[in-house]
């Protein structure tokens, strides 16, 4: 079904070219909102919101590497050395080796340290599961591919466009217009 919708996207209805820009318009004000809810709550506790989020993709992944955040975050070793000493020294994280490769240290989270971090999330995230409740399997199911295959997707563009060299507005402007 997939693929036949892939096909004819060149023919697609106008009500399905609306849901199309709806769905675009909706990601990106909740890509908006997420990002001034992660400067809200990072400057609450006097942290950078890259290091906020970097703090997010350790906690969820247990323990990563340094390269691994960069690959998440494109960001350069050495910010991401940077990064991970601020959060050391802050107490959020340390640094252990890892026990399958003895060169390589791994970052993981202090638990004790990212709990007030987590008290203010706490009801952010009880009134989105409330509000997720109320949707079917069937959908949740939708929904969570929807957004699986759309942050893989986000993840895989971030790399590509951290890969080139960055355009400076005027010669960004001549490559969209063809020039």
């Amino acid at each position: 079904m997939a693929r036949r919708r892939q096909g004819q996207q060149g023919h697609l209805t106008s009500q399905h070219k609306d849901l199309l820009a709806e769905v675009g318009l909706q990601v990106r004000q909740l890509g908006a909102q997420s990002v001034m809810t992660s400067q809200i709550i990072a400057s609450r506790f006097a942290l950078h919101t890259t290091d906020l989020e970097c703090l997010d993709l350790i906690f969820l992944n247990t323990r990563v590497s340094a390269g691994e955040l960069c690959g998440a975050t494109g960001l350069t070793s050495g910010a991401m050395t940077a990064l991970i000493d601020r959060l050391e020294r802050a107490g959020y994280v340390r640094r252990v080796d890892d026990p399958k490769d003895r060169r390589r240290v791994l970052v993981e989270i202090r638990p004790e340290a990212v709990e007030p971090i987590e008290a203010v999330y706490s009801p952010i995230q009880k009134r989105m599961f409330a509000l997720w409740s109320t949707y079917g399997a069937k959908e949740l199911e939708l929904i969570a591919e929807f957004l699986r295959k759309s942050r893989e997707l986000a993840t895989e563009c971030a790399g590509e466009i951290s890969a080139g060299a960055p355009l400076s507005i005027g010669r960004a402007r001549r490559r969209a217009s063809g020039s």
